[in-house]
């Protein structure tokens, strides 16, 4: 489940941050102690590889009054091709929406407790749009959202160009009480170049980057699974959501589809 106040936090975010110009990332290679352990480059043709991604399906709106039916190994929502996989959002009557997409998950099929996740991605533009690069925990062991916890690797708001979000929830830091914990950092070319969203995790604390730039800092407070959920396995998440409550603050515009998220790779390291 994913809500929060983006939008709010967006607004807010203008009158804190100044606008940061990424350069084209360039990847440093893994810290000492770090292995990679799973990882898709995506260099075949079809649709995702099974054996590392599944689907989450429907149109239930997702929390969030999302508008897009989420379908299950369709290739015209999720196409492996030219070297990246290709999340596409489409405008089209299905299953009684008027959008498609597609929300691949990792769950059971790579599912980690620590490490760094690494993924290079081309954003889509436009109103409506929402991209999402995010962790969910496997087992829910301490409850539904958001007791279990939440990780946003990479969120981004169609109508509010450029702003890259990363968000924290636990019970106690949750949009429901509106104390989730949010960062933001502006990436000029988020949509016409690929950048790496990262996540490195440790026991004492979560760090966000996009390429080198760390702008979100969440510690392990050490008191209990209210504050720190984070010591069970978690899978990812890569979709791209239509609308929606936040999303669709500003509406749709239905000029603009197809929209691509384009994704060159996804790299799990952990240390030995």
């Amino acid at each position: 489940m994913k809500q929060f106040f983006l939008f709010f936090i967006v607004l807010a975010a203008l009158f804190i941050w100044g606008c940061t110009k990424s350069n084209k990332p360039i990847t440093p290679p893994p810290s000492d102690g770090y292995q990679l352990v799973w990882s898709d480059e995506f260099n075949y043709t079809g649709l995702p590889d099974s054996s590392k991604w599944s689907y989450d399906v429907g149109g239930t709106g997702w929390g969030n009054n999302e508008a897009e039916y989420y379908t299950n190994a369709r290739l015209e929502n999720a196409e492996v091709k030219d070297g990246y996989l290709h999340i596409n959002a489409i405008k089209e009557d299905y299953q009684g929406k008027q959008y498609t997409s597609a929300r691949l998950v990792t769950r059971t099929k790579g599912d980690w407790l620590y490490g760094r996740i690494e993924v290079s991605a081309k954003l889509p533009s436009g109103t409506g749009m929402w991209p999402a690069i995010w962790m969910l925990p496997t087992d829910w062991a301490y409850g539904s959202w958001p007791d279990s916890g939440e990780m946003d690797i990479m969120e981004n708001l169609g109508f509010m160009p450029y702003w890259i979000v990363a968000t924290v929830q636990t019970k106690i830091y949750s949009a429901r009480l509106g104390t989730q914990k949010t960062s933001i950092i502006s990436i000029l070319d988020c949509y016409s170049d690929f950048h790496i969203y990262k996540l490195e995790w440790e026991a004492s604390e979560l760090r966000f980057y996009v390429d080198s730039q760390l702008y979100l800092t969440f510690k392990n407070e050490g008191t209990d699974y209210t504050v720190w959920p984070f010591d069970k396995r978690f899978h990812l998440l890569l979709n791209i959501a239509v609308g929606g409550t936040y999303g669709g603050a500003q509406g749709i515009d239905n000029t603009i589809f197809p929209r691509s998220m384009l994704v060159d790779y996804v790299r799990v390291y952990q240390k030995k």
